[in-house]
């Protein structure tokens, strides 16, 4: 059965190792940011792959999405607008996430749709139908 982690005593962990590292290698390190990855799901038809990221509570303009060698990268912050004193239960994460995704294949760049659909970030990438063709040169001795 696995153990609950308790979040202020992760926080408190990531912290003193921030400080030890510091202490140590003050040149070299830098205090990372901390990044979720939303549930995401990616799935094929004949016509394109499809990537699904459940990210409620944001606007479209939240979202920033590049395709580049073969990868798909999806950043976005979600922010808690609401004033909080005092969480009793703290299990929506906030802040700066990053989906990053490797696609086989080759795809119509100029036709990548996204939409944002009742919580849902969608991600259409549609499959190239051209083949790169290589010419083979023959050598002659």
């Amino acid at each position: 059965m696995a153990q609950q982690v308790d979040a202020d005593a992760m926080d408190e962990f990531e912290r003193q190792m921030d400080r030890m590292l510091h202490t140590f290698f003050p040149h070299e390190h830098r205090t990372r940011a901390r990044v979720w990855r939303p549930p995401t799901d990616v799935y094929e038809t004949d016509d394109a792959v499809i990537v699904k990221i459940e990210v409620a509570g944001m606007d479209p303009a939240d979202f920033t999405i590049a395709f580049a060698d073969r990868t798909l990268s999806i950043r976005g912050l979600r922010q808690d607008i609401e004033a909080k004193l005092s969480y009793h239960c703290l299990e929506i994460p906030y802040g700066e996430f990053l989906v990053e995704v490797f696609l086989p294949g080759t795809y119509d760049e100029a036709t990548i749709d996204a939409r944002y659909e009742k919580g849902f970030l969608y991600i259409t990438l549609p499959k190239s139908r051209q083949e790169h063709r290589v010419p083979v040169r023959v050598q002659t001795q």
